[in-house]
């Protein structure tokens, strides 16, 4: 049934890509929905029995690698983390892939899009189903090539091409530094299977590589290696971007794959990275920096998706530094609720997208609320959930990672504990600012648009209504198995925690304003956007007038991509330019062409030799014979 769960979607790619033709649009969409809806069916099943108490363990495939003694197998690890994973994927994936078949209905390459989708959440479900790090690195790879797929999937469009190119290219740079973690983790263990590494971490502690402690470089190196798929400062350029493809597209990256995979990583390598704390201290930093980062650039934007992809980056940032205090139990509990309401926000932002004619400007929007209520109310939940309002999922994960933060009692903990906080208020602000802007107030859209407003079909209510549960409930439901007293019965060693990390147990008794501070930062965020967008709307123009440089600071994301356009691209276009111009044209092609000019120049010479005049060829003759004789007189002996 594992097994199932892993290859219904590599199935239903196979179908739509290579028989989608032969059997129409409809039934390849409809082939994937039901393969991957069999996988959602199991990996629930799976989870089900882990949570009940069944034994963890490893189900080999084949011998994948088999080169001069080193041996690597391809198996499917079955844990509580690897089927907490294919549980939430399949399943989220599965609402994506129906959300799909409405929204994409009138595509004009509706199977290539379908297979696309399904081989994604295959390559997800290889990552988090690894039981080495080289089968991890496959699905590493697998996701990178897929989500290219698919951000680039209207390649007609220029901006497409380039946000897909800019998401590979980013990634590849992320993915040198995991590749230089996987050979110095097998340099150090001699292995690269998760059971031998990790049996052998307390005697790895001593070894050195140039100088510095192996497990602090692998960990820093891993974490590097996380940062670009998961859109850490520094490699989050791409992130924003990727809005350019359709947006069940955005939805599957944000909520359920790719994006968590970096956060994956480091739980899964929670062995390593406990007996890392310099690794760990700098993962806190990033990830708190990160999440206010994001927050501060969502609050400014425009497009409807690429706020909520801000968010993401926010609450990725959230994750990272709950990993950084050593308490991956709520990094991962995060990761679990946070893809049921972002996968509802991405897919409502769908619908608002749907209903005004393909418009994602919210300053082009407003006044619709009473036209689409349904998509309204669950874009309202799912802004719940994100902001951490009592009693929706975020409340309890994002709560506890703000908690941990706390209870960490480090300078690194306290500085995330502080930037979550501000993050938490921000996060609810701009939230509130694009639903305020979406569907409240005096219609901004034409009136074409506005006459043309209409809720969604109900192919694509049914998976956000399905969400809107998970946005209110997992956060209540799993709280006790992911961090609560029954934690570690449900993990069961797939998490390790070092022998002198308490700060889980630590963050259920904190101070009683810890828990009650993010509540009053969100409600505060939200009272604000309801006075500067509702109350008085004239405000936010005049503070963006009187804090111009700020605003256009924020606006331009921090001029990010200004930054990295000057110090790498620009630069490497010249050097290419010199190299095609120099090494190529002058060099490369120069000799072989000056060669040939220089034949053709010789064959002229020579052409105007023959003249047709016997005067002019006695003449010439004349003077071979007697050049000739007179190298024969010089060569004789005297």
């Amino acid at each position: 049934m594992y097994v199932g769960a892993i290859f219904f979607p590599l199935l239903g790619a196979t179908i739509a890509g290579f028989l989608g033709r032969w059997i129409g649009d409809r039934a390849a969409q409809w082939a994937t929905v039901i393969c991957m809806a069999i996988a959602a069916a199991c990996g629930i099943s799976a989870f089900i029995q882990v949570a009940l108490g069944h034994a963890p363990g490893v189900a080999p495939l084949f011998t994948f690698i088999d080169v001069g003694g080193f041996e690597v197998s391809w198996a499917l690890r079955y844990d509580t983390l690897s089927v907490v994973m294919v549980a939430m994927v399949t399943f989220i994936s599965t609402l994506i892939h129906l959300y799909s078949v409405g929204y994409m209905s009138h595509d004009a390459t509706i199977p290539r899009f379908f297979a696309y989708l399904s081989l994604f959440t295959f390559m997800m479900l290889m990552l988090v189903t690894a039981d080495n790090l080289v089968q991890l690195f496959f699905g590493w790879e697998g996701v990178g090539l897929a989500s290219y797929l698919l951000i680039g999937y209207w390649y007609e469009k220029d901006s497409a091409n380039r946000a897909a190119m800019k998401a590979f290219i980013v990634n590849r740079v992320g993915d040198v530094f995991f590749m230089l973690g996987l050979a110095l983790t097998f340099w150090t263990f001699q292995s690269v299977e998760f059971d031998t590494i990790f049996a052998s971490v307390e005697q790895a502690q001593a070894q050195r590589f140039l100088g510095m402690p192996a497990l602090e470089v692998i960990g820093v190196l891993l974490f590097l290696g996380a940062c670009g798929k998961s859109a850490q400062l520094g490699l989050h350029t791409w992130l924003p971007d990727a809005m350019e493809g359709p947006t069940p597209v955005s939805a599957l990256i944000h909520a359920a794959t790719m994006v968590t995979a970096g956060v994956f990583l480091m739980a899964r390598m929670s062995p390593v990275m406990e007996y890392a704390p310099t690794a760990l201290a700098i993962v806190t930093i990033v990830g708190a920096s990160t999440a206010i980062f994001a927050a501060t650039i969502g609050c400014v934007q425009n497009d409807i998706k690429r706020i909520i992809a801000y968010s993401t980056c926010s609450q990725l940032g959230y994750m990272f530094f709950a990993v950084g205090v050593g308490v991956y139990q709520a990094a991962v509990f995060h990761l679990f609720t946070h893809a049921f309401f972002k996968a509802l926000l991405f897919l409502g932002a769908g619908s608002v997208i749907h209903a005004m004619s393909d418009e994602q400007d919210i300053r082009k929007m407003g006044g619709i609320w009473k036209k689409i209520p349904v998509t309204y109310t669950v874009m309202w939940i799912g802004s719940l959930a994100l902001a951490g309002v009592p009693y929706f999922a975020g409340y309890y994960s994002k709560d506890m990672v703000l908690e941990v933060a706390y209870a960490a009692h480090s300078g690194p903990g306290m500085y995330a504990f502080a930037m979550g906080l501000l993050a938490a208020f921000l996060t609810a602000f701009y939230s509130w600012r694009l639903l305020i802007l979406t569907f409240h107030g005096t219609p901004r859209a034409d009136h074409h648009t506005m006459e043309h407003v209409h809720e969604s079909p109900l192919v694509m209510l049914v998976p956000l209504l399905v969400l809107s549960v998970g946005a209110v409930f997992t956060g209540y439901v799993f709280y006790d198995f992911f961090v609560g007293h029954d934690q570690e019965a449900f993990w069961n060693g797939a998490i390790f925690n070092g022998p002198d990390n308490h700060v889980l147990h630590h963050a259920h008794e904190v101070p009683a304003w810890v828990p009650l501070a993010p509540t009053v930062a969100g409600v505060a965020g939200i009272a604000l956007a309801y006075v500067l967008y509702m109350f008085a709307p004239g405000i936010p123009g005049k503070l963006a007038s009187s804090f111009g440089g700020l605003y256009r600071f924020l606006l331009n994301k921090w001029y990010f991509d200004e930054l990295y356009d000057a110090i790498f691209v620009k630069p490497a276009q010249a050097l290419a330019r010199a190299f095609w111009k120099t090494g190529d044209v002058k060099l490369i092609d120069g000799m072989p062409n000056g060669a040939a000019a220089l034949a053709v120049d010789a064959a002229q010479g020579a052409v105007k030799l023959q003249t047709g005049r016997v005067a002019n060829y006695a003449f010439t003759m004349i003077i071979g014979l007697v050049a000739f004789v007179s190298l024969l007189l010089l060569g004789m002996p005297r």
